[in-house]
């Protein structure tokens, strides 16, 4: 899944606080042992980029961990030892420095915002390319958020107060795409069945040649065959009614 970044003032980070150089010290929490011992493959093998400065396979192991303090990130199971990660990301936050990096095998953007709005600095699949992971720790230890691109949206609007925008069906995006005047040509075309192209023409003030261009344009836009599926979508869509456009001819 592709997913985005959001910068932030390096000056407050951590890593601001440590020479450049140093490794990212990555604190693991996974309770499936053999993803556990994968992760660990995989972040010692970026040496010395990063260092895996402990483990931890269940919540009361994580908070208990002695490493936790000095850690710069925690990467950490969602579902870890069958408890939710929101419930510990309140005091993981108190005990550790870094960010939190949640790793997720679950689909749910309810879930995913849930752990947003409690602290986690971004989330990664664990369906995700290795390298994936490994860019999101990175990112997510120079202080960005790591998110899918629609959910970021979606849990800005939330931290700032604003309603999330609906994400667009297909054909809320293909509606959006048209013109006033398109609009004014779909409304007059679907007011009456049978009427004939030349009285449509008369009544939006163009040649009946200027019209068909205008249809030509209005059915590669909304992926329709002809007039009468124009009336279906129409109606289903709400452009059936009137609208404001600019008058005269054209």
């Amino acid at each position: 899944m592709p997913a985005t970044t959001l910068t932030e003032d390096p000056l407050v980070q951590p890593a601001a606080t440590r020479a450049a150089d140093a490794p990212i010290r990555v604190l693991i929490a996974e309770d499936h042992r053999v993803t556990l011992w994968g992760l660990e493959r995989l972040i010692e093998g970026t040496a010395p980029r990063m260092q895996v400065i402990g483990t931890a396979t269940t919540r009361k192991a994580l908070l208990e961990h002695p490493a936790l303090p000095s850690a710069d990130l925690v990467l950490m199971d969602m579902d870890l030892g069958g408890e939710d990660a929101c419930e510990t990301l309140g005091e993981l936050l108190q005990r550790c420095r870094g960010h939190v990096l949640v790793l997720t095998g679950e689909d749910s953007p309810v879930k995913h915002r849930e752990a947003v709005l409690h602290g986690a600095r971004g989330l990664v699949h664990k369906s995700q390319a290795p390298e994936t992971v490994l860019l999101a720790i990175e990112k997510v230890h120079r202080g960005e958020v790591w998110l899918e691109r629609g959910m970021l949206g979606e849990v800005l609007g939330q931290l700032t107060g604003r309603p999330p925008v609906a994400p667009q069906s297909p054909e809320q995006h293909a509606i959006a795409q048209l013109t006033p005047r398109e609009r004014q040509v779909i409304t007059a075309m679907t007011r009456g069945v049978g009427r004939k192209q030349m009285a449509v023409a008369d009544e939006l003030g163009m040649s009946e040649h200027t019209l068909r261009n205008h249809l030509t344009t209005i059915y590669s836009k909304l992926h329709l065959r002809g007039r009468l599926e124009l009336h279906v979508f129409a109606t289903r869509n709400g452009l059936d009614r009137d609208e404001p456009g600019p008058a005269g001819r054209g």
